[in-house]
């Protein structure tokens, strides 16, 4: 098999028009900040001059790793289940931000350790099996079992698309999963194993120390020269397959790509490694507490909106940048001109530093 994604780059001939309205509001330039390079983006990836933010989505993909079962994490594997129960009964942070922000949110059992009987509008069964393998011992998908992610993962965001949301953000449950995250940078950034290695869900120095060394017996079993895909099926999980999946149909269909945190960075890293392009319609949220999510950002030449220490997981980076997004559009189609007020251009100068 193989990937058949059409991504191209926004087309720049808009960009000095968009530069332009943004320069002409009344304001110094460039005393907005970041929100005018979000705008700027934005009016990009939608080719417009009065960008819009229609029925945002966020999807939550959960999963189980077989690697969790030697103690990489705090919590025990079961955990997974637990919070995805959580997550359909309305019950934690993703929940939460989710409503707070008007945001439809859709959770998606990817290879959970159970069973959910929920028939909720909102949960998506799409279940590759009962977990990954242990990667200590084989990798942790078939190849089969890795495009099945993809290709269904692809297939989430093509239905979201159908109901005319341009804006989806992606989060992840999955006790162990960061583990998968900090191979997936170690292998595609060349950064020391060690570099990429956290705490995760809140390991002590000794809980890292053995993590790190479970890391390390795993990773010698493999080649050190594996392409994206490869690095994808052998260290990652199916949640993270079915994000890189949703992320590349995302840009393919030009919609806005929030991306969380160290995990939903990590299929991020994976998408960018197959389609340089679709980096172009991402906008990343937040930098998260955990240890190795600078290095990713780094790699990927990537300026997070927030800095609040969070590393949750959940999409819950994404559900609380939202509306910084609605911020950089609601300027660009409100905020009145120099020329609209009379007020003097002089006014219009660059912030002093």
């Amino acid at each position: 098999m193989s990937l058949s994604f059409t991504i191209s780059a926004p087309s720049l001939g808009l960009r000095p028009e968009l530069q332009r309205k943004i320069d002409k509001k009344t304001k110094p330039i460039g005393s907005l900040g970041r929100l005018e390079g979000v705008a700027l983006q934005i009016g990009l990836i939608q080719q417009t001059l009065s960008p819009t933010l229609t029925k945002p989505h966020i999807v939550v993909f959960a999963a189980d790793h077989g690697i969790a079962e030697h103690g990489v994490s705090q919590y025990p594997q079961e955990v997974t289940y637990q919070m995805v129960k959580n997550f359909l009964n309305g019950g934690a942070a993703i929940n939460t931000f989710s409503k707070q922000n008007n945001i439809e949110l859709i959770v998606a059992d990817a290879g959970v350790k159970g069973e959910f009987e929920e028939v909720q509008d909102n949960f998506l069964n799409l279940k590759i099996a009962y977990g990954t393998n242990n990667f200590l011992e084989k990798p942790a998908m078939s190849e089969k079992e890795c495009w099945k992610c993809i290709e269904q993962g692809s297939k989430v965001v093509e239905n979201i698309a159908k109901k005319g949301t341009n804006i989806i953000g992606f989060g992840e449950m999955g006790i162990g999963n960061t583990s998968s995250a900090s191979l997936i940078l170690h292998h595609l950034s060349g950064l020391k194993l060690a570099e990429c290695v956290g705490s995760g869900t809140g390991l002590n120095d000794k809980g890292i120390q053995k993590k790190l060394t479970i890391l390390k017996q795993a990773d010698r079993k493999y080649p050190k020269n594996m392409k994206a895909f490869e690095v994808l099926r052998t260290f990652g999980g199916f949640e993270i397959a079915h994000m890189v999946g949703a992320m590349l149909e995302a840009a393919q269909q030009n919609i806005i790509i929030l991306v969380d945190g160290f995990i939903a960075t990590s299929a991020a890293m994976i998408a960018h490694a197959l389609y340089p392009q679709s980096k172009e319609y991402m906008i990343f949220s937040h930098q998260s507490g955990e240890y190795g999510h600078v290095h990713m950002l780094e790699h990927l030449r990537a300026m997070p909106l927030l800095l609040l220490g969070m590393r949750l997981g959940e999409g819950t980076g994404c559900a609380i940048a939202y509306p910084l997004l609605e911020s950089a559009v609601n300027f660009m189609n409100n905020m009145a001109s120099f020329e609209e007020t009379g007020v003097s251009e002089a006014a219009n100068k660059q912030t002093p530093i």
